[in-house]
């Protein structure tokens, strides 16, 4: 049992603790995740990094009374054990137990929930300018990665601080990682003040004045390093220049010097920015030798980071090994991720064609805008964005995408659920805010090899495409060696019945087949469907079934509302068809964290679920 650890019911014990058991406190921290996360999986890499920089904001500051913003909140473990969860670590990103990321309702120290990248400078602002109204004086304390720094969000934010607040702290958290190494000027910039001989020089320096004299050297050092910063660098930091104080870089793991120095920025009258240099994964061998790998992944050997070996291979790498296919027969196929090299698997298309792979950083906003601009001097981009993410760049997908009807492909990993990461993370919203925009395709493919022929069929249409797909593996299908294009808006039948048709959009298929095979064994005529498109619908096969079977059914790894089930119902509307239809999707709400098919079961996506709503609607079987 951990001594220190233990003793931790609420932030209140961490400032009891001196400077030698605080030190004592971080190693028990890192062996309690190293240990936790080996179990459950998830972000070990970024809270391993994050460990003296969370206990000296909770040694400083007063929470819930201070607000901390943690962006995208993945790195919030330590901040869980500090803040009374510590007795149910063990369930964090298990169903019913502790959720992955910040959650308002799940803690009064949870201010503000995120699972995006980008949003803790513009939300901690807000919650700065409230203050300020209502004549408090907490503090308000925003913890950002240097890769959110890539995020146009954080600089429309740092645009608007200085003129709005007097008093908010920005803590830059710089390991020069976001789950890749970060790229473009902002990550050079600040590689080049931390690398800077003169900051190296005040860094020896101070951290033996901090544990001789304590405040007054952090005070000291500080002031310094500002004014190196200006004379060094140039005329002025950028933060500077929107107006902020720069203070740093320091050691994010130095305990002393980051309490003596949040000592001092309470004292600031004006917005302030801490430059933190931490190692993510420290503390743990395998996280340091594979920080990819360790950003994110599930369960794992807490000795040895040993993983489960691969088996099948995944949608995402089914993706990318079918887009270096197509990056073979087509010179003009581009492939652009925003900052997902590994989530989408485009790491593998990567080392083939590296002159056709860019990596924009955590802006999905100018990925898209980026792929418009390369679709108009006849280049082919495939843009591999989470279905969750693809949201922040919805406008660009419309006004400069599909308004100018350019040849972007929009490869939607994590469409549908996406299981321990939660409702952040679970795509089930694209078919809703697609469908309803001109100009464009929207897939969703039954297996892998489906998947290959969607992409090929994306190459060749003149427009925009979607395609939506799964986490983890499919069905296992064997995938074709040459992809093969599918007639837009067609679907297939899979088999012919006279009773009850099917609809089945993507993954969803193994669900009809249980429906369909319980139901023939009840003596029904079933047919079952697969959609393939949510946009255009093969409305033609659909107003066939409805006329002959007098019945349908939807099923969808979607919400309900503006979903596949929703386009059915518009196409037997337009008709002039009252044929009744049972939709099975995810219902209007946003769905926990847990395993899929627990979810499913709950939420009514099961086949035993879809039987017990479609069996009162069926006609009763003529007698043999």
């Amino acid at each position: 049992m951990s001594e220190y650890l233990s003793r931790i019911k609420s932030p209140a014990d961490v400032k009891k603790l001196g400077m030698v058991e605080l030190e004592r406190l971080a190693e028990e921290i890192r062996e309690r995740l190293i240990q936790g996360v080996a179990k459950t999986g998830g972000h070990i890499g970024p809270n391993l990094g994050v460990v003296e920089l969370t206990i000296a904001m909770h040694y400083v500051f007063d929470t819930p009374q201070d607000s901390f913003v943690f962006d995208v909140s993945h790195q919030s473990y330590v901040h869980k054990l500090l803040t009374g969860r510590e007795d149910r670590f063990e369930t964090i990103r298990q169903p019913g137990g502790l959720n992955g990321f910040m959650l308002r309702t799940e803690s009064e120290h949870d201010s503000f929930g995120a699972g995006h990248a980008g949003t803790a400078l513009s939300a901690a602002l807000g919650m700065a300018v409230a203050r300020d109204m209502s004549g408090g004086d907490e503090h308000i304390v925003a913890l950002a990665g240097d890769a959110a720094f890539t995020n146009g969000i954080s600089f429309e934010a740092l645009n608007n601080v200085a003129a709005q607040t007097k008093r908010m702290i920005i803590v830059l958290n710089d390991n020069e990682w976001s789950i890749d190494k970060n790229v473009g000027a902002i990550a050079e910039y600040f590689h080049k003040i931390a690398t800077n001989p003169t900051y190296v020089n005040f860094y020896d320096r101070v951290t033996g004045l901090v544990e001789k004299f304590g405040g007054q050297a952090a005070r000291h050092i500080t002031r310094k390093a500002e004014e190196a910063a200006k004379g060094v660098i140039g005329r002025g930091m950028i933060f500077e220049e929107f107006g902020l104080g720069y203070y740093g870089p320091i050691d994010g793991h130095n305990l002393p010097m980051l309490i003596e120095t949040f000592k001092f920025l309470k004292t600031q009258n004006r917005p302030v920015v801490l430059h933190a240099l931490t190692q993510k994964g420290r503390g743990f061998q395998p996280a340091l030798d594979k920080v990819k790998k360790f950003h994110g992944l599930g369960p794992y050997d807490p000795e040895t980071g040993e993983t489960k070996a691969a088996g099948q291979k995944t949608y995402s790498e089914i993706f990318a090994e079918t887009l270096n296919k197509l990056a073979d027969m087509d010179r003009n196929v581009v492939a652009i991720t925003a900052a997902m090299p590994n989530g989408t698997a485009l790491d593998v298309f990567r080392p083939q064609h590296p002159d056709r792979y860019f990596d924009v950083g955590i802006a999905e906003e100018h990925a898209v805008l980026f792929a418009a601009g390369m679709a108009t001097k006849g280049y082919r981009p495939f843009c591999a964005i989470y279905s969750t993410f693809l949201q922040r760049a919805f406008d660009q997908v419309v006004h400069d995408v599909a308004l100018q009807e350019l040849p972007v492909v929009f490869c939607m990993d994590r469409g549908g659920l996406s299981g321990d990461d939660g409702p952040t993370h679970h795509g089930l919203f694209d078919i809703s805010y697609l469908r309803s925009v001109p100009n464009l395709i929207h897939m969703d493919p039954k297996d892998e090899d489906e998947l290959q022929d969607m992409m090929f069929t994306a190459l060749k249409h003149n427009g925009a495409s979607a395609i939506r797909y799964p986490r983890g593996t499919g069905p296992g299908s064997v995938v074709k060696e040459t992809p093969v294009a599918l007639e837009v808006g067609k679907a297939e039948v899979i088999r012919d019945g006279a009773d009850l048709a099917i609809f089945s959009l993507g993954n969803m298929l193994p669900e009809a087949e249980k429906v369909a095979k319980a139901l023939e064994a009840e003596g029904h005529s079933v047919a079952v469907i697969n959609a393939r498109f949510a946009k255009p619908i093969d409305a033609e096969c659909v107003l066939s079934y409805a006329r002959r079977c007098g019945l349908l059914m939807t099923l969808e790894d979607h919400v309900l509302a503006g979903g596949f089930g929703s386009a059915v119902l518009e196409a037997l509307h337009d008709a002039g068809l009252e044929t009744p239809v049972v939709r099975v999707g995810w219902p209007d709400q946003f769905i926990e964290h847990g395993k899929p098919d627990d979810l499913r079961a709950k939420y009514g996506l099961a086949a035993e679920a879809a039987l017990e709503r479609v069996r009162p609607l069926l006609r009763k079987p003529v007698s043999a």
